[in-house]
């Protein structure tokens, strides 16, 4: 069965274009990371490709390689940044997949050893903040 059409109106789409704000971690020519505003963990981030495409299975190959690169290099940072003992990364395909914005991305989440995930819920602003800026310095390092 076909994937459904990308929409160029998704939230993360309008972060991309810079009509809607983010806490901003990484950007180049192929990706944005920014912080979680719904974290469930400290640290919690996206990695977002530049290519519209709704989820992994809609990437295309060439594009997928770059992209994958810039997931790692936020991964390793927020790893680092937030002194993390390990990470769950996730990616989620379609809402019978879990998926609730239709645009590709890699959510980071800082791990440390006993500690669970929280359910999604809006972060404090200011702690978002101060983590997203130890990850900057941890990309910087890299």
């Amino acid at each position: 069965m076909p994937t459904p059409d990308y929409d160029p109106q998704n939230i993360f789409a309008k972060i991309l274009r810079g009509e809607m704000p983010c806490h901003k971690i990484f950007e180049d020519d192929v990706a944005l990371a920014f912080m979680d505003i719904f974290p469930r963990a400290d640290g919690h981030a996206l990695v977002i490709p530049k290519t519209p495409a709704r989820g992994f299975l809609d990437m295309p190959p060439d594009a997928l390689g770059p992209y994958m690169a810039r997931v790692q290099k936020v991964a390793a940072a927020v790893k680092s940044g937030m002194n993390a003992d390990g990470l769950t990364i996730q990616q989620f395909n379609e809402s019978a997949g879990g998926q609730v914005v239709f645009h590709l991305h890699f959510h980071i989440l800082p791990r440390r050893e006993g500690v669970a995930l929280r359910p999604p819920g809006a972060g404090d602003k200011a702690s978002i903040e101060a983590h997203a800026e130890k990850i900057r310095r941890a990309i910087e390092a890299l």
